[in-house]
């Protein structure tokens, strides 16, 4: 028995990590983004209660027959709603003293009177109170996964007009009564379609596991359900890129958690190192973080300065002296991005070889520098497209001790030292000329390769939100380990414009029972 505690023990420490995986993008929805949310939400509400069908109605009572059908609602007045967090999981949405205008078609036969017409009622004193509950499903997407509903009616009154005025009114109370009945038992039905429904299919317009490029993908599956306060909600995101060549392949996470504290914008973005390293090692895995110029696409100076630094190689190589140059940068392991307070930077090694291509001959090689620098990476946003912009002008290449050759002097101004390694056997001099060309590749690096690295992550990556939703006065703070971007929201598109887009298109035979049966004229039919 006391093995098999320490064993628990043991193991606890394991279990407890497993159990919570650090998250790689971490969402934080405050009480004023709930705030827009509530106002869009209660035009949908709106839309919806609108669209309330409420049956017919029909009976006797003594020589009285009746049939009250087509029933309309003609307008809504929700003054008075709330939408608020409530722990762990749950919102609450709340409308009370709202009034509802109905409009609705009717029919008495009385012995041998006839009567038929239209009444306009009123649902006064109106209090609908739900209570919303989000989880994670099997696909780790956000859903609303339950909810609870009451509804009720205080008062109704009703307007008649016709022939039997009279008679309508001396039986109001008994109609009405029906009608508050039939028109209450609607509320949360209706209500709980649109959310369970179709709130769930604007939650579905959120990015879970898709493809970035031709390359790597992204996956924002939630990591654990939703983590609600009073004042915020909160998201775990895994946030973990892979590549499209081996879509399985999981990447530790080791990073930095991302730590929200922040609560004056209407929502926050924070992503650790672990979310961009993931893309790298992605990029790395799909075999594109290579770069080849040959021919014209050298840079003319850079090539001068080549042929003279390696004159005396080219020159023994007779008659292929002018055959044009070619340079591969071939990174060596996959990059790694830091995340400081003072700035976000990318570590890279990589190797750089230089070539002849003689035509119809085998490329012979003049040099392979083994290389590490680190870049300076600007994230900003884009839209909802999280973008990075790698930059040289804030760090520098730097030649540790080159194969053969000697350190760098101490003059050399430059952030990062790095190693510059040299691997040709064709002059032990030449580590002492590779100093000369420090700067010229740095300009190459600069002015010629990170525009093309800049241009394949044009694009970004989007950021897990639902469609019709953006972000506007977007600030980026970098933090120890993990970066956050504060916004604002707006709705670019309405609820209703996203739910209609994804709506299944009904078949005829619903589309046709859908529709209010149009009452008889017949008194026979009562």
């Amino acid at each position: 028995m006391a093995a098999g505690g320490c064993l628990l023990l043991l193991l606890l420490p394991s279990l407890v990590t497993a159990s919570h995986s650090p998250p790689g993008c971490k969402i934080r929805i405050t009480s004023k983004g709930l705030d827009l949310v509530k106002q869009e939400g209660l035009r949908f509400v709106e839309q919806e209660l609108q669209n309330i069908t409420v049956s017919d109605l029909h009976g006797s009572e003594g020589q009285f027959q009746y049939n009250i059908s087509q029933v309309k609602v003609t307008d809504l007045q929700l003054a008075f709603s709330d939408l608020s967090f409530q722990p762990q999981q749950h919102l609450v949405f709340n409308i009370s003293n709202a009034s509802i205008s109905l409009r609705f078609r009717r029919q008495l036969l009385y012995w041998f009177f006839y009567d038929i017409g239209s009444i306009n009622a009123s649902a006064d004193g109106v209090h609908i109170y739900t209570v919303l509950q989000l989880a994670k499903d099997e696909a780790g997407r956000l859903k609303i996964s339950n909810m609870t509903c009451n509804a009720s009616i205080a008062r109704m009154h009703a307007g008649f007009s016709g022939t039997l005025r009279k008679v309508y009114e001396f039986l109001s109370t008994f109609i009405v009564t029906g009608m508050r009945f039939l028109l209450s038992q609607q509320i949360c039905p209706s209500l709980e379609h649109a959310s369970l429904v179709l709130l769930n299919s604007l939650l579905d317009t959120v990015p879970v596991r898709n493809y970035v490029d031709e390359h790597i993908g992204i996956d924002y599956s939630l990591l654990r359900d939703p983590s609600i306060t009073t004042d915020t909600l909160e998201l775990d995101f895994k946030g973990m890129f892979f590549p499209r060549v081996r879509e399985d392949q999981e990447l530790e996470n080791h990073a930095v958690e991302p730590v929200i504290k922040e609560t004056e914008r209407m929502v926050y973005v924070a992503f650790s190192e672990y979310f961009f390293d993931s893309a790298m090692h992605s990029y790395f895995q799909a075999g594109v973080l290579t770069i080849e110029l040959q021919g014209e696409k050298v840079p003319k100076d850079l090539e001068v300065l080549l042929r003279a630094t390696f004159f005396g190689t080219i020159f023994m190589l007779s008659p292929s002296v002018d055959a044009p140059l070619r340079l591969v940068l071939q990174v060596s392991a996959p990059p790694r991005c830091t995340i400081k307070p003072s700035g976000t930077s990318v570590s890279v090694s990589a190797f750089l070889n230089i070539s002849l291509v003689p035509p119809d001959r085998p490329p012979v090689q003049l040099s392979s520098m083994a290389m590490e620098t680190k870049l300076s990476a600007k994230v900003f946003l884009q839209g909802k497209a999280l973008r990075v912009q790698l930059d040289l002008r804030r760090y520098g290449w730097g030649p540790t001790r080159a194969w053969g050759g000697s350190p760098p002097h101490p003059t050399h101004n430059c952030f990062l030292l790095c190693r510059f390694r040299i691997y040709s056997k064709q002059s032990a001099l030449e580590s002492l000329a590779l100093f000369s060309l420090q700067a010229p590749l740095k300009t190459l690096l600069q002015l010629t390769i990170m525009p093309i690295i800049n241009e394949r992550t044009k694009k970004g990556v989007q950021i897990p939100l639902p469609e019709g939703m953006d972000f506007t006065r977007e600030v980026v703070t970098n933090h120890a380990g993990f970066l956050t971007v504060g916004a604002d929201l707006h709705f670019s598109k309405g609820l209703r414009e996203v739910i209609e887009k994804y709506r299944p298109v009904p078949t005829a035979a619903a589309y046709s029972s859908s529709q209010p049966a149009e009452p008889s004229l017949d008194p026979s039919s009562l």
